[in-house]
Order: structure tokens, then sequence, then C-alpha cells
């Protein structure tokens, strides 16, 4: 499977433009108008989509008027592959912090990502994950005094 940059490019203006017109439509629940005490609440918003569909337009404009390129593909299966690879552990991520606590799942994430792709030494790969998830902990914990997610395995040694 290949899909080429002009189909990107085409997908990636259809998919703003709705995404401008989204914003119109909220925007207008909310009045355009301008009225004794100065523009309401969809006045700014609905303009900022507008400029997003009419920029969507320019784009998908540009890409159906460019000729066919021999260019090599936006993505085929080896970029796709690098894709999903670097998603995946991402969504694993995720889903670690919501089980275990942030600083849990960054530690894996961190972990992960210099050890397998990355392909560090193990030793270096723990130690980095320790380290940013100790250091995320005081600026954040400590110093910001800004409380996340700690999961149950923190909250078990008494780190609230």
């Amino acid at each position: 499977m290949e899909i080429s940059r002009r189909t990107s490019e085409i997908a990636t203006s259809v998919i703003t433009a709705l995404l401008g017109a989204i914003v119109c439509y909220g925007a207008l629940e909310n009045g355009i108008t301008w009225d004794d005490s100065g523009p309401r609440p969809g006045y700014f918003p609905f303009y900022v989509g507008c400029l997003i569909i009419l920029g969507s337009a320019v784009i998908g404009g540009q890409a159906l008027l460019r000729p066919a390129e021999s260019k090599p593909p936006f993505l085929d299966a080896e970029r796709a592959r690098s894709v999903v690879l670097f998603f995946l552990p991402i969504v694993a991520f995720a889903a670690i912090s919501a089980w275990l606590g942030l600083y849990i799942g960054m530690a894996i994430y961190i972990f992960y990502a210099m050890y397998v792709p990355g392909k560090l030494k193990l030793a270096t790969s723990i130690a980095a994950a320790l380290a940013v998830a100790v250091i995320n902990f005081v600026v954040f914990e400590k110093l910001f005094m800004v409380p996340l997610l700690k999961g149950p395995v923190l909250n078990y040694f008494g780190i609230y």
C-alpha cells in the first residue's frame, strides 16, 4: 500500500476544512455579531474557523492542480511500520499511566524507547528512565506543587 504526497495533502485539507466548519458551527451557536458590549463569544472563533477553511481550500486546490509527481510516496509499507512502531508505545504509555500512574508509565516508556528502538545499554536505559521519573516528580510535585496521577504503586509506598 502506498499513499502519494498529493493524496495525503488532499485528505489533510479535507479534514482541516471539516474542523474549521465545526469551529464555525460552534461559534454560530454563541453568536458572531456585535452587541452593545462588544463582540459576542463566537465572533473571533467564527473568523478563525473561516481562515482554517480558506487555508484548507488553498492547500487542497494546490494539490489538485499540481501535476502527479514521480517523488517517493508519502507513506509506504516501510514508513507505515515506523509510524506504528512510534505510535503503539505512546498508546501503551497512556494506558499504563492511567493504570499505574504517570511517573511509572513515564519510566517504562523512557526505558522502552531507549532500550528497544534506541538500542542503548540496559544500565543506561534504566538509569535514564529512573532519572526522568524522579526529576519530573520533584519538579511537579515539590517545586510546582502540582499533583499528578500517581497510581496504586506510589500510593502503596505512601507517596501521594
